[in-house]
C-alpha cells in the first residue's frame, strides 16, 4: 500500500473488572500477554517503527511484555478516556501522516485480514474514518452506531449516554478505527468531556467529522467475537479457548494429528511439522518448534524447546528449554529441566531427569537417573540409579564422561569428575577421582559373608 499506516494501541488501563492488581493487557491468553497478540497483528499492516503502545498503569511491565523490537511507547500519565489516550501521543504521531489505526490492547482475537480490509476500505474511498461494527443480539456495554436517513454513520453514542431508543440499536461499535491522519489531528482538539463519565471519548470523532462535512463509514464484522475486549476472567477464559482452538485447527489443516484436540493446549507461538502426532492432554508451550514425524505422548508438556524430526516423547514427560535432535527418544515419565541437548539417536527412559546436560549421539540413560551439569559422550550407557552429585552446598560442578563408557547401576559420580573414553564404572560405586580411558573403577567395600548369621538371628528372636 502506497499510503503509510501508523498503529496506536491503547493499553494504559488497569481493568478494574478483572479484579486483579495486574494491568489488564498483561494477562495472558493463548500463551502470550494480550497486548503482544495485538502488536503481532498490527505488524501485518505496519512496520514496528510505526506501531505505538499507549502505557499508563504498570507502564514498565507493559513495555517489558512487548518483545517486538522497534515498537514505540506513549505515556498516558492520567487515564481520562480513549480520546485522551490518543491525544497523549500527538507529539509523536501527528507528523507521521497517512492513515492512523486505533486498536485496543485487550482485543487479541482481531485477525490481520480484518485490519487489512479496514485499511483497504479507507484507502478505496474518501471517508475520513472507517470503523468496525457488528450486529449483536445483546450489545450491552458497547457504543451504538447512529446512522442518518441515508444509512451513513453520523455518530457513536456510548451506552451510558444513550436514550432508550438508541439502546435498542443492535449495531455496536467495536472501538477499532482507521482515520485519515491529517483530518484526525485537525479535529481531535474538538473532543470534549460532555458525557456522564467526564472523559474524552475517541468515539466522539465520528460525530465531529460528520459535522465538519466529512464521511464516516462502517465495516461490519461477520462475527463480533473477533473484536471482543476482555473485562472479566470469564471473558479471558473464553478468548483463551478461541485462540487455542484457532491454533489447533491451523496445525491440523497443515498436517498435524492431534488426538482428542479439545484436551490439548498449544500456544500461539508454537510450530509443529507435518505427520507429527500429539497425544491427548499434551501441552506444547512458548516458542517450541517440533519437527516432522514426531510423537508427543499423552499428558506430556513441552515448553520453549526445539524438537527435531522423528523424535519420540513418551507420555507424562516434561521437556523445558531443551534441544532434542533427530531420532532421539525421551520418556515416558522423564524430565528435561532446562538447557539440555540430546543428540541424535540418544535414549532417555522412564524417571530420568536431566539438567544442563548434553547427552551424546546414541547414548542411553534408560531408567531412574539424575544427570545434572554433565557432558556425556556418544554411545555411553548410564545404568539405573546413577546420579551426578553436582552441588557441594556452595556451587555447581561438571561431570564429563567420554564416548563409549559404561556406568554401572546405582553409581554415584561426585563432581567435579572426569571419566575417560571406554571406561567402566562398577555397579554400586561411589566415584570421586578421575577414571582414565578404558579403565575399570570400583568405589565400594569388598563383599563379606557370615555363614548361618540369618538362621542364628531368627533363633535368637524366637527364644526371647
Amino acid at each position: 500500500m502506497d499510503t503509510p499506516v501508523t498503529v496506536v494501541i491503547l493499553a494504559a488501563g488497569l481493568g478494574t473488572r478483572m479484579r486483579s492488581r495486574r494491568a489488564k493487557v498483561l494477562h495472558r491468553a493463548g500463551g502470550k500477554a494480550l497486548v503482544e497478540h495485538v502488536v503481532e497483528t498490527a505488524l501485518e499492516v505496519a512496520p514496528a517503527g510505526r506501531i505505538f503502545v499507549v502505557v499508563g498503569h504498570q507502564a514498565e511491565e507493559v513495555r517489558a511484555a512487548v518483545t517486538t523490537p522497534g515498537v514505540g511507547f506513549i505515556e498516558q500519565k492520567e487515564q481520562k478516556g480513549t480520546g485522551h489516550a490518543v491525544l497523549s501521543g500527538r507529539a509523536q504521531l501527528a507528523g507521521m501522516g497517512g492513515y492512523l489505526l486505533a486498536l485496543y490492547g485487550d482485543s487479541p482475537l482481531l485477525r490481520p485480514q480484518t485490519l487489512r480490509r479496514l485499511v483497504e476500505t479507507e484507502a478505496s474511498g474518501d471517508a475520513a474514518c472507517v470503523l468496525l461494527t457488528a450486529m449483536m443480539d445483546d450489545p450491552t456495554g458497547y457504543g451504538r452506531v447512529i446512522r442518518d436517513a441515508h444509512g451513513r454513520v453520523s455518530a457513536i453514542i456510548e451506552q451510558k449516554a444513550a436514550t432508550p431508543e438508541q439502546l435498542a440499536i443492535r449495531e455496536a461499535n467495536m472501538g477499532i478505527y482507521c482515520f485519515r491522519a491529517d483530518l484526525l489531528w485537525k479535529h481531535a482538539g474538538e473532543i470534549g468531556t460532555d458525557n456522564p463519565a467526564g472523559e474524552y471519548y475517541l468515539t466522539d470523532m465520528a460525530g465531529i467529522l460528520t459535522r465538519a462535512g466529512h464521511r464516516v463509514e462502517a465495516l461490519q464484522l461477520e462475527d463480533a467475537r473477533e473484536a471482543l475486549g476482555i473485562n472479566t476472567r470469564i471473558e479471558l477464559a473464553e478468548v483463551d479457548r478461541i485462540l487455542r482452538d484457532r491454533k489447533r485447527r491451523e496445525l491440523m489443516l497443515a498436517g498435524v494429528t492431534i488426538e482428542s484436540p479439545e484436551t490439548v493446549i498449544v500456544d500461539s507461538g508454537v510450530a509443529i511439522g507435518m505427520d507429527t502426532v500429539i497425544g491427548p492432554f499434551a501441552q506444547i508451550l512458548g516458542k517450541t518448534a517440533i519437527g516432522e514425524n514426531c510423537r508427543v505422548g499423552a499428558c506430556s508438556i513441552v515448553a520453549d524447546s526445539d524438537i527435531a524430526d522423528g523424535v519420540e516423547i513418551g507420555p507424562y514427560t516434561i521437556v523445558n528449554a531443551s534441544v532434542v535432535e533427530r531420532g532421539a527418544a525421551v520418556g515416558p515419565f522423564a524430565r528435561l529441566r532446562m538447557d539440555n541437548h540430546v543428540a541424535p539417536g540418544a535414549h532417555i527412559g522412564n524417571f530420568v531427569e536431566l539438567k544442563k546436560t548434553r547427552l551424546g549421539a546414541g547414548a542411553k540413560a534408560s531408567h531412574l537417573a539424575y544427570l545434572g551439569d554433565a557432558e556425556i559422550g556418544a554411545g555411553t550407557n548410564i545404568g539405573a540409579g546413577t546420579i551426578t552429585c553436582n552441588y557441594d552446598g556452595i556451587r555447581k560442578h561438571r561431570t564429563t564422561i567420554g564416548e563409549g563408557a559404561f556406568i554401572g547401576s546405582n553409581s554415584t559420580l561426585v563432581a567435579p569428575l572426569e571419566i575417560g573414553q571406554g571406561a567402566y564404572v562398577a555397579a554400586g560405586s561411589t566415584i570421586t577421582d578421575p577414571v582414565p580411558p578404558d579403565a575399570l573403577a570400583f568405589g565400594r567395600a569388598r563383599q563379606a559373608l557370615k555363614e548361618d548369621w540369618a538362621r542364628k538371628r531368627r533363633e535368637m528372636q524366637k527364644n526371647r
